[in-house]
């Protein structure tokens, strides 16, 4: 338990961190002060740093011993969400917000840096440290794996390791995994609709897109659910509309946006084939014209069997199988540790972060603009960062 005794009496230093990033929340790929807070952190340990050459991403390797190397991973982007949680360290950088939770796992990441240097005599392999910018939509992942985060310590790492906290849905303390599918595949769907304009009193001498569009979106959910498989789901959500400028005018032109999310190859290829050809017979039938773009995103995260047990047995010598849910089903959430889970083994771990005292399942979730994230977690997220990087550079497991 030496570790997470060292853990704990890092609390406060992992609580001032976290407060500074959390002030300062930066989005995308180029995240300047959140690199050089990183740096600093990391400055006075015996690792091996680089840094990105098309992002800010940050490098740090830990040498141990002759065993496999592991890789950790911490992503430190924010979103365009301005703050409205009214705490005495929000944001102070206008329309951005850590809202979901990146800034501690950038804490926690740092913290295992330092557990981890402290205990290094017991490390079998080497450590790399991924720091992550732009995981929010920006696939910051693939490029540091382009960049060779893998190979980092001179071998290919043989297991990886991620960490999410929640505000919401999960418990304080409460850690979730799922071997297998855990998260869901996240695309776009943009279609632009063309017709004739004209006056609102006299529809029938124009090809109405507002009337093409409203039938597209209804009919796109049916096909949802009259076409695929409930046990295998699709998740289609509009998100944005756009038509118009008067009441009493028809435009020409109307748009909307939507995301998608699947659990599988086959549904994922065959739901970017099925919504063209529906979006494609309603404009027939409206004698409009369609313009259908799908965007492929992340694909779905899917965690190795045999590295979730050893990250399920590793939670419950620490912090007891009562801390400890295995999750059902997936989460329709997506992110871009699936790359390096493509690459290599590995698991991904969820952590209630809900504020004491709030129901889980009334607290606001991640992305909310009043989502909270209590600082209880830090010193037991880095514990286990630093703990599973420990035992499995050992080999046997």
């Amino acid at each position: 338990m030496a570790v997470h005794e060292d853990a704990r009496a890092m609390r406060e230093e992992l609580i001032a961190l976290r407060h500074e990033f959390h002030r300062e929340p930066e989005v995308g790929l180029q995240l300047p002060r959140t690199q050089e807070r990183v740096l600093a952190a990391l400055d006075d340990l015996p690792l091996e740093i680089t840094t990105g050459r098309g992002t800010s991403s940050v490098t740090a390797v830990l040498r141990g011993g002759d065993g496999p190397a592991v890789l950790l991973r911490g992503d430190m982007d924010g979103l365009p969400v301005r703050e409205r949680t009214g705490l005495d360290f929000a944001s102070r950088t206008g329309d951005t917000m850590h809202a979901c939770g990146h800034d501690l796992h950038t804490t926690m990441l740092i913290g295992a840096a330092r557990l981890l240097s402290a205990h290094r005599d017991r490390l079998g392999g080497d450590v790399v440290l991924m720091f992550q910018p732009g995981e929010e939509g920006y696939d910051g992942a693939r490029i540091m794996v382009d960049e060779g985060v893998l190979e980092a310590s001179g071998q290919r790492v043989e297991a990886a390791y991620g960490l999410h906290v929640f505000s919401s849905t999960a418990p304080q303390g409460r850690f979730v995994t799922r071997a297998g599918t855990m998260l869901s595949a996240s695309d776009e769907l943009h279609v632009s609709v063309h017709g004739s304009g004209g006056h609102g009193s006299a529809p029938h001498h124009t090809q109405d897109p507002v009337a093409a569009i409203s039938e597209m979106i209804t009919s796109l959910q049916t096909m949802v659910t009259r076409q695929f498989d409930i046990f295998d789901p699709v998740v289609l959500s509009v998100g944005s509309l756009r038509a118009g400028t008067a009441v009493n005018v028809i435009p020409e032109t109307a748009t909307f946006g939507a995301t998608v999310r699947t659990f599988s190859p086959e549904a994922r290829e065959r739901v970017r084939e099925r919504s063209a050809e529906v979006l494609r017979a309603v404009a027939a039938a409206h004698r409009v014209d369609v313009e259908v773009d799908y965007r492929h995103g992340y694909p779905p995260t899917r965690t190795d069997a045999e590295e979730v047990e050893f990250v399920d047995r590793t939670i419950h010598e620490l912090f007891g199988q009562e801390r400890h849910e295995t999750l059902a089903n997936p989460l329709s959430g997506s992110e871009d540790f699936c790359r390096v889970l493509d690459e290599v083994p590995g698991g991904f771990v969820g952590l209630g972060a809900v504020p004491e005292g709030m129901d889980p399942d009334a607290a606001d979730y991640n992305h909310s603009p009043t989502a909270l994230f209590d600082d209880a977690v830090l010193a037991d997220g880095a514990t286990l960062y630093a703990e599973l990087a420990l035992a499995r550079t050992h080999v046997g497991r």
